[in-house]
């Protein structure tokens, strides 16, 4: 399964329709009925406000909105499902141009328009990673920046000393330690904050392996 973070949103224009394509991480039910309510508030004078959503458990819905069955929200779900993301809801809103464009037409429109969001966001996985607190002197936190590409930091607070809370692939934890015994980072204290599954980007590989 893979994820998406927060909302993106891209606009296609065929035969003078226009596809305004937004793509939201959710949790919820709820939280996707609001999300609703909000678009066809903000876009009142749309033609269509066709949808898909798919969420933990397998748990999925589509609509059309009035387009022809199975033109809209069935285009936008198979998207959804081809990348296998979950926890995600995809809204095209349509503004009619004019032009009929058939119903090979609306599927191609939908989902070029739901593809075309979903490509502007980047994926992430679970994996399990090791979450550290590690506290050093500044000198010491320039080397760990150049030298460890393979933590990620979620955040840095600069007092006296540095301290780092970020996370590893639970494999690469050792080798942290062993890092900072390597590049004589003597004045390191490393606490180990145990192994959670958190998300990390699909594609970087300074996580993943």
């Amino acid at each position: 399964m893979k994820y998406i973070q927060g909302k993106w949103e891209n606009t296609i224009v065929i035969q003078k329709s226009r596809f305004i394509a937004e793509a939201y991480r959710v949790n919820t039910v709820e939280e996707i009925e609001e999300i609703l309510t909000a678009i066809r508030k903000k876009y009142y004078d749309a033609t269509h406000h066709c949808f898909a959503y798919r969420l933990k458990d397998n748990i999925q819905k589509m609509s059309d909105d009035g387009e022809p069955a199975k033109t809209a929200g069935a285009p936008i779900l198979d998207v959804i499902l081809k990348r296998d993301i979950t926890n995600i809801l995809v809204v095209v809103t349509r503004y009619f141009g004019g032009i009929l464009l058939g119903v090979g037409g609306l599927v191609r429109a939908y989902s070029g328009a739901a593809s075309a969001v979903l490509d502007q966001a980047p994926l992430y996985k679970l994996s399990e990673q090791n979450k550290f607190q590690l506290t050093c002197s500044y000198s010491s936190y320039q080397t760990i920046l150049k030298t460890m590409k393979y933590i990620q930091i979620e955040n840095t607070s600069f007092l006296t000393e540095v301290t780092i809370l970020g996370y590893c692939k639970k494999e690469l934890f050792s080798k942290l330690k062993e890092d900072c015994y390597t590049y004589k980072i003597g004045d390191t204290q490393i606490m180990d904050l145990g192994v959670f599954p958190i998300e990390v980007p699909d594609d970087d590989g300074t996580l993943i392996e």
